[in-house]
């Protein structure tokens, strides 16, 4: 009776959380995730003649902006804080912080959504009748950034949005001092149910600086340590920040209106021409890989091969990642645990192993982030490169098992979509 009495929706959407919290304690309790250590097996193979445009997941690709890097920028205030800020939550549902991040950056321009609007669409989850857009979406434990881009380019009018790696502080305040907010990709850490420290990614949506007290002014869709109960406005350090953005290649977005794109080429200065952004990336990433120790560099090597995937370098991010995997391995885990859930939020090595022609490498991957640090196997970016591995080593079918996992867990999954298509298959 209790069974039948869970499967009514409205119950369901209650207590949902509580079950799957349990069984996930369970599950990790037993398969502690941060002790799943991925040894890649193969090395300095040859790259293969691969055609990457029809498997490579990229965004809509309808905000290009590009321009000649500037030669000087203005001074920055000593201070700036946006007006206007309407400050969304990302309670009330599961992994809500992309959908929460993204309609703040919207409302600041007057955009009439909500937060639901953007979880249907990033976050549209298995299609089971009688539930609503949070509790399908529950099994997707991650907005990536380009669905967040995506949904600006093809759902809002008038609205585009543009992603660039390899910021800095000072490009941040160069934005928000010309009006323009940004969203930030970065890790965050707390205590989980067995005591350790966790690690986890985050976005945040920021809104001032000041200077004088050396720190951003944020809006945090996750905490509520602010005077009115939330994370409006709080304040992150420069160099907490810096800290905190460094595992995510110093990653950033900006949403904005079509008609003011001649003033956000302005303020993005030299990351406006996107190659430039890669290449200053790498830069960065290589420089903190030989000066930085510990997690810090781990979070750096894992840039480099990022870095270099972006620049289409396949062979070299695939040593760098090899290298940043050793380094993880030999992480200490006894306080603090690995930050496992990295390949939840990040696919660069599966592109440097693939594209390597690492196939066996790009499947254990996929495997151990799958299998491994995940209480269920709900990721549609690993399941769909593993498909493609699976299929250049010739195993079709559980290739096309794989392309048609990721369109049932993400109906709006496009890459595992033009899979099938190419191989004249439906979901």
């Amino acid at each position: 009776m209790g069974l039948l009495i869970y499967q009514i929706p409205f119950v369901k959407s209650r207590l949902a959380w509580r079950v799957e919290d349990l069984r996930t304690r369970v599950v990790y309790f037993f398969n502690p995730p941060d002790e799943a250590i991925f040894v890649p097996q193969e090395q300095n193979l040859p790259t293969p003649v691969i055609d990457s445009a029809s498997t490579q997941p990229t965004s809509s690709g309808a905000a290009s902006v590009t321009s000649t890097p500037a030669v000087t920028l203005a001074p920055l205030p000593p201070s700036a804080n946006l007006e206007g800020v309407v400050y969304v939550d990302q309670h009330g549902g599961w992994n809500l912080c992309g959908p929460a991040n993204l309609t703040m950056a919207l409302k600041y321009w007057g955009w009439g959504g909500d937060r639901n609007e953007v979880t249907a669409y990033v976050k549209p989850g298995v299609n089971t009748p009688g539930l609503d857009a949070v509790e399908r979406g529950r099994p997707d434990k991650n907005v990536m950034p380009y669905e967040m881009e995506d949904f600006v380019d093809s759902q809002v009018e008038g609205m585009q949005a543009v992603l660039r790696v390899g910021g800095e502080l000072d490009e941040i305040k160069r934005l928000i001092a010309a009006g323009f907010p940004v969203v930030v990709e970065k890790g965050y850490s707390e205590r989980d149910a067995s005591g350790k420290i966790s690690w986890l990614g985050h976005y945040l949506f920021v809104t001032g600086y000041d200077d004088a007290g050396g720190y951003f002014i944020v809006q945090d869709a996750y905490l509520r340590s602010g005077e009115d109960g939330t994370g409006a406005n709080l304040h992150s350090s420069y160099e907490e920040f810096t800290s905190q953005w460094r595992a995510f290649n110093y990653l950033f977005m900006v949403v904005y209106p079509e008609d003011r794109l001649d003033e956000v080429i302005t303020a993005l200065g030299p990351w406006a021409d996107e190659q430039w952004a890669n290449a200053h990336a790498l830069e960065i990433a290589e420089a903190e890989a030989n000066a930085l120790t510990g997690l810090d560099q781990y979070f750096a090597w894992f840039n480099v091969g990022s870095s270099h995937v972006r620049l289409f370098q396949y062979v070299d991010a695939a040593s760098a990642y090899d290298l940043a995997f050793q380094l993880y391995a030999g992480l200490d885990n006894d306080e603090a645990s690995r930050p496992y859930r990295m390949m939840w939020y990040q696919t660069g090595p599966y592109f440097a192993y693939y594209y390597s022609g690492r196939y066996q490498d790009t499947i254990s991957l996929a495997n151990t982030t799958l299998f491994d640090t995940i209480a269920e196997p709900t990721l549609e970016e690993s399941l769909y490169w593993r498909g493609l591995a699976y299929e250049a080593l010739g195993q079709i079918d559980n290739a096309i098992a794989d392309y048609r996992e990721t369109v049932r867990l993400n109906p709006n999954f496009g890459p595992g979509w033009a899979q099938l298509e190419r191989l004249g298959l439906s979901g």
